[in-house]
C-alpha cells in the first residue's frame, strides 16, 4: 500500500470516528512527511472559503476535514475549540500553512467565488520599521537598500542581507553621545543588533531608543510596546532597559540574559519574563527574577511574581506565531489588531470562552478567523475595521 493510499484509508477511519490513537499518530506523521499536490491543496482552500462555518457542514468531505482536526460528527455549535494542531494537516491548511497537504477523494475541483470576508481580507504584518537618526532624519527600513545606510559619529549603520539592522563601531575615540530610535508600526516587526552586539526583536507598535555607541558605565535603552532581548554579557557595563514614564514606570537591569518585556499602553500590566540568566525589575520595590519567572507590574508600580510561566506563549510572536493559553477574546483581539493593523470593536454580548492554541502569524486575517470561528465567536471585516459578533 502506498503512503497516499494509507492516508486515504486513515482519513476514512477518522470520518467514521474509528481511528485509534496509534492510527491518529500515524496519519499525523504521514501528512507531515507528504509532498502533496496543488490540486488537493486548492480543493481544500476552496472549500474553506465558503461562508458556512466548518462546524455546520455534514457531507463526507467535511466530515473528513473535521475528523482530521479532531472534531466529532456535527452537533451543537462548539463552545470551546482548541487551536493546537496535534494531528493536523487540514487545520494547518486552514491556518495558512502550505507545506502540509491533505489528499481527499472527491469530485472535480471547482473554483468557488470569494466570500465577502475574503474580499475584505488583510495580509499579515511584516518587517517594517522606521529608523530615526540623531538629527531627526528618518529612514524607512523596509524599502532601504541592503548595505551601509549611514554613519552616526564613529558608528556605521547597515542593513544586513537578512533584513536586520546592525551597528558597528569604528573603534575610534568616542564622540558626543548620539541617540537613534527604531519604531515599528502596527503591522510591523523588526530585528536590531545594538552597538554592543545585543540582539533586539521588536513586535508590532513598539519602539526602542538607544545610543549609537555605549560609552558610559551602563548600557541604557528605553522601550515602548513589546521587545525581546538577548543581551551581550559585559559585567563591567550592566545593561538597563527603562519603560513607561508614567505611574507604572520601571526598569530592568541585567548583566547578560534573554528576556521579554511587554509594555503596551493598552495592556493592564507591564510584564517582564525571564528565559535565561538573571534580571532585576526595579519599580517601587526591587525584584530579582529567575528563569521561568515573570514580574507583572501594575499601574501603581507594584509587582506580582508568577512562577513557571509558559515561555513558549510569551515569545511566540518572536517565533512567528500567535500562541494562546486560556486567553480571553479581548486578549486575542489586541494581538490581532496590532499585527493586522485593524480597529476592533465588540458588538453585543462578549463571549467568555477561552482560547487555547497556535496559529502562524503569516496567515491572512480571514484564515485566522476561520479557526477562531469554531468557537462561540464570529467576525465582520470591513476594510480596517473588525467587528466581533456574538
Amino acid at each position: 500500500m502506498t503512503a497516499r493510499e494509507r492516508i486515504h484509508e486513515l482519513i476514512d477511519k477518522y470520518a467514521a470516528n474509528a481511528a485509534t490513537v496509534a492510527e491518529q499518530e500515524e496519519l499525523a506523521h504521514l501528512l507531515q512527511q507528504s509532498e502533496g499536490d496543488e490540486a488537493a491543496k486548492n480543493y481544500l482552500l476552496g472549500l474553506l472559503q465558503q461562508t458556512t462555518p466548518l462546524a455546520e457542514h455534514s457531507d463526507a468531505r467535511w466530515l473528513a476535514i473535521r475528523a482530521a482536526i479532531g472534531l466529532s460528527a456535527p452537533g451543537p455549535r462548539i463552545r470551546k475549540f482548541s487551536l493546537i494542531f496535534r494531528w493536523t494537516a487540514a487545520a494547518a491548511i486552514i491556518a495558512g500553512i502550505t507545506t502540509w497537504y491533505l489528499f481527499m477523494p472527491g469530485p472535480t475541483i471547482k473554483t468557488l467565488p470569494p466570500s465577502a470576508a475574503v474580499r475584505h481580507d488583510r495580509l499579515p504584518g511584516g518587517n517594517v520599521a522606521l529608523l530615526t537618526l540623531s538629527d531627526g532624519s528618518v529612514i524607512a527600513l523596509d524599502s532601504a537598500r541592503t548595505g551601509l545606510l549611514t554613519q552616526q559619529g564613529n558608528t556605521k549603520i547597515a542593513k544586513l542581507n537578512n533584513g536586520q539592522l546592525a551597528y558597528k563601531s569604528l573603534n575610534e575615540k568616542p564622540t558626543a553621545l548620539l541617540y537613534n530610535t527604531l519604531t515599528t508600526p502596527r503591522g510591523g516587526q523588526y530585528r536590531l543588533i545594538l552597538p554592543d552586539g545585543t540582539g533586539v526583536w521588536l513586535n508590532a507598535a513598539s519602539s526602542i531608543t538607544y545610543p549609537t555607541a555605549f560609552n558610559g558605565d551602563e548600557r541604557v535603552v528605553r522601550i515602548a510596546g513589546e521587545v525581546y532581548f538577548e543581551v551581550q554579557r559585559d559585567p563591567a557595563h550592566p545593561f538597563k532597559v527603562t519603560f513607561n514614564p508614567g505611574a507604572d514606570s520601571g526598569s530592568v537591569e541585567v548583566l547578560g540574559t534573554h528576556f521579554n518585556i511587554n509594555a503596551y499602553p493598552d495592556e493592564t500590566t507591564v510584564k517582564t519574563t525571564l528565559l535565561e540568566g538573571r534580571v532585576r525589575v526595579v519599580s517601587k520595590a526591587t525584584t530579582l527574577l529567575k528563569p521561568g519567572q515573570q514580574a507583572s507590574l501594575d499601574n501603581t508600580g507594584h509587582a506580582a511574581i508568577f512562577q513557571d510561566v509558559d515561555l513558549d506563549e510569551v515569545i511566540a510572536w518572536k517565533n512567528g506565531r500567535f500562541h494562546f493559553e486560556d486567553a480571553d477574546i479581548r486578549t486575542v483581539m489586541r494581538q490581532i489588531a496590532r499585527w493586522y493593523d485593524v480597529e476592533v470593536v465588540f458588538e453585543g454580548t462578549i463571549t467568555t470562552e477561552k482560547f487555547v492554541g497556535d496559529i502562524p502569524r503569516n496567515s491572512r486575517l480571514t484564515e485566522v478567523f476561520k479557526i477562531l470561528e469554531l468557537s462561540n465567536v464570529h467576525f465582520k471585516v470591513e476594510d480596517k475595521k473588525v467587528t466581533v459578533l456574538p
